[in-house]
């Protein structure tokens, strides 16, 4: 168990969080979330002692070890049986077997063992960090946006280990969706401080609301009876009659808590401006062919053809390494193809969104001149409009390039393709550096561009969301068209990998011994969570004969006059009410623990 005690931490003065307190249980799956540069990484450098907080505590139960999983991963050693034996714990350098079990268990073949990591793709790669990690036995992982530069079939597969795994983990990531199907809590920092509650993100996001609707209506009222309370004052208060009523009103007014308002926090809100474009067909490549090595065979992209017409909807997905970008820039005329021909219609006009292109922002120029670049016939006015609405206020538009944050620098992209009004929108991995409320606003803004959107991307939140009208697979060599949207396409095709992966299940694993896993199964259940029932049930038992008790004491305090025997039962209440409190308390985890042990046990079962 973490237990976290008024936390505080603040950098150049300005404040993260302050007096945070919360606790993760064991079993608890926690989603953090909070805008870019809240706090969240910081949070985690304290945990882990990296940082130092400037107050409070941080207290791990005895023998509790934390496991990090962060998004940037880096080897050093030349195989892979080698770079996983970097996470044995010391004095057990020489148990190579654990090594190898945990990386057996996550997918490698004997054969594997010896090969160099750069062999292996970017989904593999971080399983391999991911044994580093768990190879040193940890009961609770940290995981900082782990799904950065993986792709769908990855994300899929981490998505379905993390939702088999026993002990606890909290996680920072910027896909809602992944987010919402592993985890069990949601802790937010949101106006420096920190908050948990049980359910996904909607739920979290829901109780904050609702706690800003009821401040600002508690304000509103305080604030009305305080301006009742002052105008009776001035209008009475010199009079000998009305005197005492004056004076108990500010007696009163004195007493009257100060809530001030809330500040609003800055959002994005913006729509893309559309450029007329006048007919059906866009453009349309035909059997295009190209690779950066002039001599390979495939060729990375091979007899491609793609019709576009106006208002669709396109993504281009498959695994990394692909040539998803490479269609991009194919597409945006950043490159040129080997053969075939890729043709516009006059009127097309492109904006742009590049994974390389945050490298192009100038470092020197400020994020006004960026801006003003993409379209010199704004006026200052209107570029300050722009850098407005994509959260640069004044000060912060004249920031140079150079010191911004990924997300920062994503958000002048998007800013630069305001500028100039487009009417086909080509966009690499858009969401990458934004936090969730800035892709929500995204998804809203695409869904209601009226022009073409073509867009590559691994957030399958995007993919179900935007209604779809085509999708580009790419495989190894190959590319095909889908025409449908990406529910259709899990429906009717469904990644290669995963297909190929059920299959060699159903032919590995016999009904029979199925069957025989299932009863397994089914038997530990009912061990482990015997003993949870029995102790939920003793729990039950305990409130309801307090219960009674409480309810047969309060009507003793009814019936008897007021006295010492009357003090001591509202004492005997006190404390049996804070006896209750405690035992719901205690209630509420049991039955957590026992349904987050009930639903894993549910999740095994149904995969077999």
């Amino acid at each position: 168990m973490i237990y976290v005690e008024d936390l505080s931490m603040a950098y150049h003065g300005d404040p993260l969080f302050e007096k945070a307190t919360f606790t993760i249980q064991d079993g608890e799956r926690c989603g953090l979330v909070g805008r870019n540069g809240s706090g969240k990484s910081t949070l985690f450098r304290i945990i882990t002692g990296k940082e130092k907080p400037q107050s409070g505590k941080i207290i791990l139960s005895k023998g509790y070890k934390l496991g990090i999983l962060d998004q940037h991963i880096r080897f050093t050693k030349p195989t892979l049986l080698e770079e996983a034996c970097l996470g044995l714990p010391t004095g057990e350098e020489e148990n190579i077997y654990k090594a190898e079990k945990i990386l057996f268990g996550l997918g490698f073949k004997d054969e594997d063992m010896d090969r160099a990591i750069s062999d292996f793709s970017g989904g593999y790669q971080l399983r391999l960090h991911l044994a580093k990690v768990l190879i040193s036995e940890p009961d609770c992982l940290l995981l900082d946006e782990p799904t950065n530069y993986l792709d769908i079939v990855s994300i899929r597969w981490f998505t379905r280990f993390l939702k088999h795994w026993k002990g606890e983990f909290i996680l920072i990531s910027h896909d809602r969706e992944f987010m919402d199907n592993v985890c069990t809590h949601t802790m937010g920092i949101h106006r420096q401080k920190i908050q948990k509650f049980p359910g996904n993100t909607i739920a979290f996001y829901s109780h904050i609301f609702e706690q800003e609707e009821i401040h600002e209506k508690t304000r509103q009222t305080l604030e009305k009876k305080r301006e009742h309370a002052q105008s009776f004052i001035e209008r009475f208060g010199a009079k000998a009659t009305k005197a005492a009523q004056a004076q108990s009103r500010q007696k009163m007014i004195e007493k009257m808590p100060v809530l001030e308002k809330l500040k609003g926090i800055n959002s994005l809100d913006f729509r893309f401006h559309e450029a007329p474009f006048f007919g059906k067909n866009m453009f349309e490549a035909t059997n295009v062919s190209f690779s950066y090595a002039p001599d390979a065979n495939p060729p990375l992209i091979e007899n491609l053809s793609l019709a576009v017409e106006k208002g669709e909807r396109i993504a281009i997905i498959g695994k990394n390494g692909r040539g998803k970008s490479t269609i991009l820039r194919l597409l945006a005329k950043e490159l040129t193809p080997n053969s075939g021909v890729i043709k516009h219609s006059e009127n097309v006009r492109i904006g742009y969104f590049g994974q390389t292109n945050i490298d192009r922002l100038h470092p020197k120029h400020t994020i006004e001149e960026e801006i003003s670049l993409s379209n010199p016939k704004l006026n200052r006015t209107q570029v300050k409009a722009i850098c407005g609405v994509m959260m640069f206020s004044s000060e912060k538009a004249e920031k140079v390039t150079s010191v911004l944050s990924g997300g920062e620098k994503s958000r002048v992209l998007l800013g630069k393709i305001l500028a100039s009004p487009c009417n086909l929108l080509l966009l690499d991995e858009p969401t990458h550096h934004l936090d969730m409320e800035s892709i929500e606003t995204l998804i809203d803004a695409l869904e209601e561009f009226q022009g073409c959107v073509i867009l590559v991307t691994h957030s399958e939140q995007i993919l179900k969301r935007i209604n779809l009208n085509k999708i580009v697979i790419c495989h190894q060599g190959r590319q095909d068209v889908f025409l449908g949207n990406y529910e259709e396409f899990l429906e009717k095709l469904g990644w290669e990998e995963e297909v190929d992966t059920k299959k060699n299940k159903k032919k590995a694993s016999s009904p029979a011994d199925n069957k025989r896993l299932r009863a397994e199964l089914i038997m530990e259940r009912s061990k482990e969570l015997k003993p949870l029932g029995l102790e939920i049930s003793q729990t039950e038992a305990q409130i309801t004969k307090l219960e009674i008790e409480q309810q047969q004491a309060q009507k003793q305090v009814i019936e008897i006059a007021k006295g010492q025997e009357t003090q001591e039962l509202y004492k005997a209440i006190g404390v049996r009410q804070n006896t209750l409190d405690q035992l719901y308390k205690k209630l509420d985890e049991l039955t957590k623990q026992r349904d987050n042990r009930y639903n894993d046990y549910e999740r095994r079962l149904e995969s077999l």
